[in-house]
């Protein structure tokens, strides 16, 4: 029998990551079963999932009566919940993180998104969150916006591990890096470790989305796939780079590209579409629940991302001559990323205090 197709990806060198997480696949073993059977390494959470799994049925019923108790506010009553879940994921996954040498096993948990135009307080937050989660795999998820570059630097530098998150283009994408590299500088250069973990998350398919009722239709879905194979170039010439080999020779670890946003949200096209086209070796795909199962059952194997980025820039002319400005696209998908995340996040803190009173009235 031939391996899975989620195998065949692992096999490959690409990490397949679920991007979910509840307190019902904690409790009725469906993480461990996508770790088991379908190679799943990791997981990412942000905003949204944690609104539609908190702020839905009652599997969190029984800790927001424990929680709620002691007066926290809906934002401290959030973390100490979400951190329940990923403290749980992380253990779970802990002997993956330990035999790979800190390279699988890994679980993120974003600050609030509400710090987006604050650097300084996104810093405090991410100390905070990784000294609570007391777990060596934990991601601290920071978005790539330029208010907070210098917070991704000074974490890094602080030692905590960092997923940067909301990240749409190669620009965006090699901003994050260099906030990691100057992080790992400083740190060799103060005499510390320079292991500490990070990953970009680019996120893929709401170009398409974006773009959708712009271009004609066979420009559908390509667009993102495009974006996607630029910045794949410019992370091989970074990482082929004299200064990247000489951060690598002092023991660190290269932050990895991590495609995010591949659940197909075309109806009229293939449900695998972003997995099969973003196949690399040395990267993530993290995967909504649905998209996992559907490349699980049918996936089929294509050939890697060109390193040398293949036919991106001819496809990103055919664009802009549809009047498409990649760079403030880019630029929008960003801020439309936070605003989008900010409503999740108020809609989870406000759905918290009205179960937390209502648990408390019965």
């Amino acid at each position: 029998m031939s391996p899975l197709p989620t195998a065949q990806l692992h096999a490959l060198g690409q990490r397949l990551w679920l991007d979910n997480i509840s307190r019902q696949m904690l409790d009725d073993g469906t993480l461990k079963r996508y770790i088991d059977e379908w190679s799943i390494t990791g997981l990412t959470s942000n905003p949204t999932i944690f609104e539609h799994a908190i702020g839905h049925g009652t599997a969190y019923d029984s800790a927001i009566t424990a929680l709620a108790g002691d007066g926290r506010s809906a934002e401290e009553l959030f973390f100490a919940l979400a951190l329940q879940d990923l403290q749980a994921a992380a253990d779970l996954l802990r002997p993956l993180h330990e035999r790979s040498n800190g390279l699988d096993g890994w679980v993120s948990l974003e600050v609030s998104p509400l710090l987006a135009d604050d650097g300084a307080k996104t810093i405090r937050s991410a100390a905070s969150l990784h000294q609570r989660a007391a777990r060596p795999n934990l991601f601290v998820k920071i978005p790539g916006v330029p208010a907070c570059i210098d917070a991704i630097e000074e974490s890094i530098f602080d030692g905590v591990p960092i997923n940067v998150t909301l990240l749409f283009s190669r620009e965006q994408c090699l901003a994050a890096a260099e906030a990691y590299l100057r992080g790992i500088e400083r740190r060799i250069a103060a005499g510390r470790s320079a292991r500490v973990a990070s990953v970009a998350s680019l996120f893929v398919s709401r170009w398409d989305v974006a773009v959708k009722d712009e271009v004609p239709a066979q420009m559908q879905n390509r667009l993102g796939i495009a974006m996607a194979m630029r910045t794949y170039k410019a992370w091989c010439e970074l990482l082929a780079g004299a200064r990247w080999r000489k951060l690598a020779e002092a023991g660190a670890l290269p932050q990895r590209l991590l495609w995010a946003s591949t659940g197909t949200k075309d109806p009229a096209a293939p449900d695998t579409l972003y997995v099969q086209a973003l196949v690399a070796p040395d990267t993530i795909n993290t995967l909504p629940d649905k998209t996992l199962k559907a490349w699980a059952e049918h996936g089929r194997l294509a050939a890697p991302l060109p390193r040398d980025g293949g036919y991106a820039e001819a496809v990103l002319d055919e664009f802009r001559r549809e009047g498409v400005d990649d760079e403030a696209l880019a630029r929008r998908l960003q801020h439309e990323g936070v605003a989008a995340f900010s409503k999740s996040w108020q809609a989870l803190l406000g759905r918290l205090r009205e179960k937390s009173a209502s648990l408390q009235r019965h």
